[in-house]
């Protein structure tokens, strides 16, 4: 991330494109220049936004679209995330959240953008109303008010694009229905332009196909070359223009990540925004920040995007074309395979759990038991390393993808049971755990690159987060740190050092906790409301004191008010600078906040009936309580002797319940909390318990362990 995260990383520790392919380069290259490259420059930029929705980056070749390949050469170039409201976008909710600023849906039927009426020169959109008073979409018409209200002369060519320039009365100043029909290029400060040639061929009675792809690659490619014709038409007649190529919408029933340009300055790399802290990619509400930013024109407090910034960066077009296009392959397999991934991993969870039972009440295959559950606990923290390995440029990425994650799994398994630490009964449970840690604290300060696109992490193809701390890895970091520091903790309190044991469980976990909650580094609401109180709950465990309900309430407070806190520094800075934090305490002021809690409350309810998620739950519960409840009979006393020789173990276990209970109650990720936390730390517990057993005194019949020995044992 351009190695800002040195900076981040510093904040949060102190807290603180003719038919006949004209000659691009030479002649309407020259024609676009308008100042650097960068975001915010300087007033009274005149911008064209080309608007061509589906085009992905597999469909920009030398071959068959000449003109955008060459675009893309002298441009800075990225992905564009599309997502609006449903999981796919059609052209209507593309060109409306354009309009508006903030993601947008017209509901219903989802296909093309209305026809305009026109208007002399200009044209309005009927009955434009319409969409705030009955679609409440109250947003539409932003970018198109702040223009005019600044003097801009809008231009649009197409329904589409007219729905963006459209203001708050449904009006452009000059309207076109196609490019062919424009004479006079020059007559607006902000034109917009539709090219519907590759997205036509995918809309039926209004509505976008409900199929991943319908068209062959043949008719898809001569789609593509229509658009890129029409484009090469009008590209040297322009002038002087900062230049937006957008692939703007999906164009079927599964999400990509879409084609973006930005042509001015002469600065060709990658295309970013502080919206997804990437350099390589942006946002719909992005396109409106940037028309703004460009033209001069302050942005009104709805939008939510940012000015893209040109990056620039080595490599020709192949190569950054290239990168882009395996981008959308990492995520769509990702968006693909994850559910596949997580009904696998909850089969082995319960099957583990079953097994476990069935060999532990017979204190048989004891050393394969611990193997298998060292090795589930690995699998989480896998999903994040696979991305160091070149997965998605193989010929078969789903398939490399799940080979290269087993594979690591077994190298960590193999490294935790076989090291030098293999004697000591917490040793594989602090390696497996300190790698976890140390996986996704690694992965914050440099601007998560191990997150996006992975199966435990978040994708742009999907939409829902681009950077930070995302709610499953929350549980894995809380539940990973609170284990390794109880294990430290462990030593020191059997060497009569409690009071340092109980500032290593505080500062380790309010320096992960405060990095899971920073802006623009973990960016993580809820997880800072469930860390508090497991790390509460550890550290008093440690100190050797009582939890009550009353205590435990008290710490989600302070979860709450330590959260709303750093939400707050973040509302104080420029709207620009701000994350989604920043903007909920924005809410909470103008009132608009509830259907945001709305929102969040559904979706964690709708997770309690995963099919995929709660199996993990209740299995996991189910063997914990039998365990210590009836130690003898479930689990031949190892969890009870666990504890009993690392007293410590106990608090850790505890303290990431808690988190993983609170995460469980304030995340929309819901179930998912949980069910992670849970998948970490019963089988790493469990093998602790084992090893004790396996080297420790004889456990009577009633499960209760003997002694525990002296600290060189």
């Amino acid at each position: 991330m351009s190695g800002s995260w040195v900076k981040r990383a510093l904040v949060a520790i102190v807290f603180g494109v003719s038919v006949a392919a004209p000659a691009f380069p030479a002649a309407a290259s020259a024609a676009f220049e308008a100042g650097p490259g960068q975001s915010g420059t300087a007033a009274g930029e005149r911008v064209v936004l080309v608007g061509i929705p589906g085009l992905m980056w597999s469909d920009v070749t030398p071959g068959d679209t000449p003109n955008l390949w060459r675009l893309a050469g002298d441009s800075a170039i990225g992905s564009l995330s599309v997502r609006a409201v449903r999981k796919d976008t059609c052209p209507y909710d593309a060109w409306l959240t354009v309009s508006a600023g903030v993601r947008s849906a017209v509901g219903g039927g989802c296909g093309m953008a209305p026809t305009p009426k026109t208007d002399g020169e200009g044209a309005v959109i009927p009955e434009f109303s319409w969409l705030w008073e009955v679609r409440e979409q109250r947003d539409a018409g932003t970018l198109g008010q702040a223009l005019h209200a600044a003097g801009r002369t809008t231009m649009a060519v197409g329904p589409g694009a007219a729905l963006a320039l459209a203001d708050r009365e449904g009006r452009v100043d000059v309207y076109a229905p196609s490019p062919g029909e424009v004479a006079q290029w020059s007559r607006g400060d902000v034109v917009a332009v539709e090219i519907p040639d590759l997205i036509a061929p995918y809309i039926s009675a209004d509505r976008l196909s409900d199929v991943p792809e319908h068209l062959s690659p043949g008719a898809r490619r001569a789609a593509a070359r229509a658009a890129d014709a029409k484009l090469g038409s009008f590209l040297p007649r322009l002038g002087p223009a900062t230049v937006l190529v957008a692939g703007l919408s999906d164009h079927g029933s599964v999400p990509h990540l879409r084609a973006a340009m930005l042509h001015g300055g002469g600065a060709a790399g990658t295309l970013g925004a502080r919206s997804t802290h990437r350099d390589d990619m942006i946002i719909l509400p992005d396109l409106t920040a940037t028309i703004l930013a460009r033209t001069g024109v302050a942005a009104p407090p709805a939008v939510v995007g940012v000015p893209v910034e040109a990056h620039a960066t080595g490599g020709g077009p192949d190569e950054r074309v290239g990168a882009l296009r395996t981008a959308d392959v990492a995520g769509q397999t990702i968006r693909d395979m994850t559910g596949v991934f997580f009904i696998t991993l909850a089969a082995l969870q319960v099957l583990f759990y079953v097994t476990a039972f069935v060999l532990l009440r017979r204190r048989d295959r004891l050393p394969a038991v611990r193997v298998a559950a060292v090795a589930l606990a690995s699998i989480p923290v896998s999903t994040y390393l696979v991305n160091l390995t070149p997965w998605a440029r193989t010929e078969r990425p789903a398939l490399t993808l799940f080979a290269s994650i087993a594979a690591i799994a077994a190298a960590l398994t193999v490294a935790a049971l076989a090291g030098p630490w293999r004697r000591g009964m917490l040793g594989p449970l602090t390696v497996i755990a300190a790698v976890t840690a140390a996986v996704l604290l690694g992965d914050l300060l440099t601007g998560t690159p191990l997150q996006l696109n992975s199966l435990m992490g978040y994708t742009g193809v999907v939409g829902a987060r681009y950077y930070g701390l995302g709610n499953i890895p929350f549980a894995l970091l809380a539940t990973a740190v609170l284990l390794v520091t109880t294990a430290a903790a462990d030593r020191l309190v059997a060497a009569g050092r409690k009071a340092v044991a109980v500032a290593l469980v505080a500062a380790l976990g309010a320096f992960a906790m405060l990095l899971d909650g920073w802006p623009g580094v973990g960016s993580d609401f809820g997880g800072v409301i469930a860390f508090v109180p497991g790390i509460a709950v550890t550290a008093l465990i440690v100190a050797g004191r009582r939890v009550s309900i009353v205590k435990l309430g008290a710490f989600c407070a302070a979860g709450g008010v330590l959260v709303m806190a750093i939400a707050y520094l973040d509302y104080l800075r420029p709207p620009a600078s701000q994350t989604h934090l920043g903007r909920f305490v924005g809410q909470v002021a103008d009132g608009t906040f509830l259907p945001v809690i709305s929102r969040k409350l559904g979706a964690m309810l709708s997770t309690l009936l995963s099919p995929t998620l709660m199996p993990v739950v209740i299995a996991a519960f189910a063997f914990l309580v039998f365990a210590l409840l009836r130690p003898g009979a479930a689990s031949a006393g190892v969890l009870p002797l666990a504890f009993e020789r690392a007293p410590m173990l106990r608090a850790g276990l505890l303290g990431a319940l808690v988190s993983g209970l609170v995460g469980m109650l304030v995340n929309d990720s819901g179930a998912a909390v949980l069910s992670m936390a849970l998948a970490l730390a019963v089988p790493l517990v469990l093998s602790a318990g084992i090893r004790a057993l396996q080297h420790g005194e004889p456990v009577p019949a009633s499960g209760s362990p003997g002694p525990r020995p002296s600290p060189a044992a």
